[in-house]
């Protein structure tokens, strides 16, 4: 029986915002925005996944959707 394929998702980020030192915190995901640079995109998605309200200081980090689920593959 053939295996029934799975859509792509669109490019997009995981968003997470650091805690402490060594401790992130899973803030949400973000669809990438066509036409932007990598730099404002990911700024983009950091907006996006905090409904805009990222507060000045904190650290976050946006990484890319594929690439997160390549390093959860065992």
């Amino acid at each position: 029986m053939a295996e029934a394929k799975r859509a792509p998702s669109p490019p997009g980020y995981v968003v997470l915002r650091q805690v402490s030192r060594d401790h992130w915190q899973l803030v949400g995901e973000a669809n990438r925005r066509p036409g932007q640079t990598a730099r404002k995109a990911r700024a983009q998605a950091v907006l996006d996944a905090t409904g805009g309200k990222a507060e000045s200081g904190e650290v976050y980090a946006a990484v890319l959707r594929s690439e997160w689920r390549i390093a959860l593959d065992h």
